[in-house]
């Protein structure tokens, strides 16, 4: 609804006059402007708005007699070289030119305004000579702002020169007259203000509904609409009809009269309402900036979003973006080239979780209105600590490296927490290695495959090309670099092409332990992977290191097939960095070596026995598919899922290497093939009893999906979307978690015990001659009661008998527990072939034969509630299924006091007061994977303050232990869904 005369708005008793001021950066300042002043305007009160933004953009909206507009622009923003980067040095020059030459005129004509329309309160946003003309004028003045120019110019003064610092320094006592600040989230540091008052996003209102502009416009519910929100478009950029996804259509905002566009791309009008527009859409296309980011989050709409260079409020704002689920970061060349496909499936598989305020222009309005009658707002007690913090950041900033991206400081968010500031976003942290997303992957040609905007594979194909670098410059002592990096320089030959590999860890969600008994399991791909590049070579093409050339040399043989590995992180975790064999020591004669030889193999050397998940995969390739290796082969691994920690590591690597190798060899092997061929890996060379459920995970898993299967032995059942309420997380509990380890391996066994002893009773109740375990002859037996001891007499599965069965018929016919010596005189074998019974030692049966069988009805139950309608009741539900399955491991001895810790940890807060006063947020809780330490998974609703709990948890079990756990949040595709990568270096013409 627009204010209009007409609407009989009655004016309050106080009729207040306001002149606010915007800068001239952008849309984006004068749309938020507009959400507040509509407010004053409804409250009774005159508006002048002083701004260099057109009139349309207030008009469309308000409508009034106590709305003006008086065009004058007071400063000049940040100066665009190009759509995409800014000109520090133009944008300094502009705003002297602007802001600083006439600056006594400027002065001298405010005041002299202000007096004359007899203002009751200047707002700024955020213009800083508009404070020092209040001042002047004898009016208060308030800032409504989430950046202020002192701190974005800060950087540029670096690059630009230390003359211009006089710019930064009066800008920000100009904002020092300032009364406080209403600080807008996604903020940056602003020490300059004295108090601030945080409000929620400013956001303008809808106007039509979704249905109604897609009927307008004449676009069907289910087409997939992008709005592409780029002002500035690059000049001579033609967007073009493939750039789009088969079916979707675009709106284009800002396009020019003469820009001709295609069929799949629709022109808007130039005072067309926006966020109508953007609500009506499936996801957004642009550039980073407040009212983009607040908009979208607003209406929950995925954002793909392009980096800007050298605009410092981007990195804040991005950050909040990413904490909300919300933004999907495009690589510059894709979006000028028009390969935008990867990013806007990846966009719409979103959930974006923004749950905050989103009436921030009232909240303001209310504010400015009550201070302008004459209210103090009180000083925060943390302001002297706050602008002190912020103070060191903008020092900070100058004095940088000129040309650097902008780094804050870890501490920056440190001490937030420790002030107790809240801060109405997440501090944005950045690691060097994102200065370099835009563009890593100009450093390659992609022959094939999509990096798919990974900010993880982006990084690692930024190492690989840095590692050419390294090689040329190792002989000189200016550099000092790591061993890993050192071995890694002379791995590949540049000229020829290079195979990557992506490969998840995963987060257990139901199923664990259960997956070796045929239970359904369900599984979610985390966000952490391993990557893995392979290159083949010929024998006499291949670079080798000294030692194994020399190896060769001292056998007296040519040039012969190597395999040569680098593992990053090797120091993180006491093992060597590399290793390498000749590939003949495979062969046992003429045939692959057995696999218990292979075991023996690497575990000669406990520093080289990471290398059985990595080389194994060749043997295992040999072996069940009869392949041969004539070339050398080159694999560097780089993995960020963490070791130890129940999240599967271990399948990530192997997962990873299969898959890069089959694509060198260009072997089409499926997804699941490959998971059961990485099985064999882990079971038969690392020596590690799993189930299949972390190789299937790693190669078969989807995004935000769970990924359900039957492990009988592989049956992928399906993917099942997780609700946009609910989500999971997974802690560690800093116990390392081994499933090579005795505990779990006397589980499995007592549970394959347990399975030979129930056939065998079944067995005996079938024999005529023996009486039932119920006192009943078969002969009283009905033909369906006989069917089913037939069934369990040759149960393949623990998992196939149920619960009730397992209750009436064998519960209390099973041992607690039972010697190995005595399993093996009674029953001859436990039928597990990658488990050794232990004549002298002792075997939990009961607990282990249980545990499967009740898992098997949680993790059904758990799938269909994940289905059923949303609902406080549908969460209890699935937290109380989490529980008891945490409470079945301990039952099998799988537990420990770490685990145990933050589960109880999570009833704590589950069952807190203020949680039973509001909506409940975090539910349940279990211990994953193998147990005996590793990660808790927890499962709670899909908003910001669950978020804030896990960091509560994180906090108190560090408190309690020591131990800051970390937290498992996100996900990402497996395998088979990422594909590989084919590249070869771009050599520079000084290279060749």
């Amino acid at each position: 609804m627009r204010i209009e005369e007409s609407d009989g708005v009655s004016a309050s008793k106080d009729h207040l006059v306001f002149a606010y001021y915007i800068t001239g950066h952008g849309f984006g300042h004068a749309t938020r402007v507009v959400e507040v002043v509509r407010h004053l305007i409804l409250a009774g009160h005159d508006v002048h708005v002083v701004t260099g933004a057109p009139d349309f953009v207030f008009t469309s909206e308000i409508l009034s007699p106590r709305l003006f507009i008086r065009k004058v622009l007071l400063d000049c923003g940040a100066v665009q070289a190009d759509a995409l980067t800014v000109d520090r040095l133009a944008s300094l020059e502009k705003y002297s030119e602007t802001a600083v030459v006439p600056r006594d005129s400027i002065l001298e004509t405010e005041v002299e305004w202000l007096n004359s329309i007899k203002a009751d309160l200047v707002v700024s946003d955020v213009v800083p000579v508009a404070c020092r003309a209040a001042a002047d004028a004898g009016i208060r003045s308030v800032c409504v702002t989430n950046f202020s120019w002192d701190f974005i110019y800060a950087e540029y003064v670096m690059a630009a020169g230390s003359h211009h610092r006089s710019i930064v320094w009066q800008i920000a006592e100009d904002y020092s007259h300032c009364e406080f600040l209403i600080r807008l989230p996604g903020y940056c540091p602003m020490p300059a203000f004295r108090d601030v008052i945080d409000i929620p996003l400013v956001v303008r209102r809808l106007h039509r509904s979704r249905k109604e502009v897609r009927k307008e416009l004449g676009i069907s519910n289910d087409v997939k609409l992008v709005i592409l929100n780029f002002g500035g478009q690059p000049a001579g950029w033609k967007l073009k009809e493939e750039y789009l996804p088969s079916g979707w259509l675009c709106l284009v905002c800002g396009s020019s009269d003469t820009q001709e566009l295609p069929q799949n791309f629709i022109k808007l009008a130039k005072d067309a309402y926006t966020p109508d527009l953007i609500a009506a859409s499936d996801c957004m296309l642009g550039k980073i900036g407040y009212g983009t980011v607040s908009e979208a989050l607003a209406f929950k709409l995925p954002f793909v979003f392009v980096r800007r260079d050298y605009f410092n409020e981007e990195p804040f704002l991005r950050n909040m973006l990413e904490y909300y689920q919300g933004g999907v970061e495009m690589v510059r060349r894709d979006l000028l080239t028009g390969h935008w496909k990867p990013y806007l499936e990846r966009a719409i598989s979103l959930k974006p979780c923004y749950q905050g305020g989103i009436n921030g222009g009232e909240v303001a309005a209310q504010i400015l209105q009550e201070t302008a009658t004459g209210k103090n707002y009180a000083s925060d007690k943390l302001s002297g600590a706050r602008r002190l913090r912020d103070a060191i950041i903008l020092g900070y900033q100058l004095q940088r490296v000129p040309g650097r991206d902008i780094s804050i400081p870890d501490w920056y968010s440190t001490a937030e927490n420790e002030l107790g500031i809240s801060s109405g976003s997440p501090t944005y942290q950045e690691t060097e290695n994102s200065s370099i997303m835009s563009s890593s992957t100009e450093d390659f040609e992609i022959l094939h495959g999509d990096p798919q905007g990974f900010p993880d594979t982006i990084c690692f194909l930024k190492s690989l090309a840095e590692l050419d670098a390294v090689y040329e410059t190792e002989k000189n002592a200016e550099k000092r670099q790591m061993r890993e990096q050192k071995a890694a320089a002379g791995l590949f030959n540049w000229e020829e092409e290079i195979f990557v590999a992506r490969a998840p860890g995963r987060l257990d969600v139901m199923g664990g332990i259960a997956d070796y008994s045929g239970s359904l399991v369900l599984q979610m791909p985390i966000r952490e992977a391993c990557h893995v590049a392979v290159q083949r070579n010929h024998p006499s093409k291949h670079r080798l290191w000294q030692h194994t050339l020399a190896r060769q040399q001292a056998k007296g043989q040519g040039s012969t097939p190597v395999l040569e590995i680098v593992s990053y992180g090797s120091e993180l975790s006491n093992r060597g960095p590399t290793f390498d064999m000749d590939l003949s020591d495979f062969f046992d004669g003429e045939q692959p070596m057995s696999y218990e030889k292979a075991r023996k193999y690497f575990a000669r050397d406990p520093s080289q026995k990471w290398a059985a998940y990595v080389a194994g995969v060749i043997l295992v390739l040999m072996t069940e598919l009869g392949i041969h290796f004539e070339d050398s082969i080159s694999m560097l691994v780089s993995s960020a899922v963490p070791e130890g920690k129940g999240v599967s590591s271990s399948a990530s690597v192997e997962v990873a290497s299969m898959s890069a190798i089959a694509a060198a060899l260009g072997l089409n092997i499926s997804p699941r093939d490959l998971a059961l061929l990485c099985q064999k890996v882990e079971n038969h060379i690392v020596g590690a009893p799993c189930g299949v459920m972390d190789q299937m995970t790693a190669a078969c898993g989807e995004a935000n999906k769970l990924l359900a299967m039957v492990c009988q032995p592989a049956e992928i059942v399906g993917l099942v979307e997780i609700p946009s309420h609910i989500r999971f997380w997974g802690i560690d509990s800093g116990i390392r978690h081994s499933i090579g380890g005795a505990d779990y391996g006397s589980v499995r066994i007592g549970a394959f015990m347990g399975r030979k002893m129930i056939k065998s009773i079944a067995s005996s109740m079938l024999s005529p001659s023996l009486p039932s375990a119920n006192g009943a002859n078969l002969d009283e037996l009905e033909d369906d009661g006989v069917e089913l001891l037939q069934g369990e007499a040759s149960l393949d599965y623990l998992c196939n008998l149920s619960p009730h069965r397992y209750e009436a018929l064998y519960a209390k016919m099973l041992p607690e527990s039972m010697l190995g010596e005595m399993f093996l005189e009674k029953y001859a074998d436990h039928n597990d072939s990658v488990t050794v019974i232990d004549h002298k030692r002792i075997y939990g049966v009961g607990a282990p034969a249980k545990h499967p069988i009740y898992e098997n009805f949680r993790v059904k139950a758990f799938k269909a509630l994940l289905t059923s309608a949303p609902s406080d009741e549908q969460l209890m539900s699935l937290g109380e299924l989490l529980y008891q399955c945490h409470y079945s491991y301990n039952a099998c001895g799988l537990g420990t006091d770490g685990t145990d810790r933050l589960v109880q940890l999570v009833q704590e807060i589950q069952h807190s007061k203020l949680s039973k006063s509001e909506d409940g947020t975090l539910y349940g809780a279990k211990i994953t994977g193998g147990g005996s330490g590793g990660t808790v998974g927890v499962i709670g609703r899909n908003c910001l303050r669950s978020s804030q709990q896990i960091i509560e948890i994180q906090q108190r079990y560090k408190s309690a232990t020591g131990y800051l756990p970390f937290v498992f949040e996100g996900s990402s595709p497996g395998a088979g869904k990422f594909g590989y990568l084919k590249i070869r270096r771009r050599i520079s013409p000084k290279l060749t």
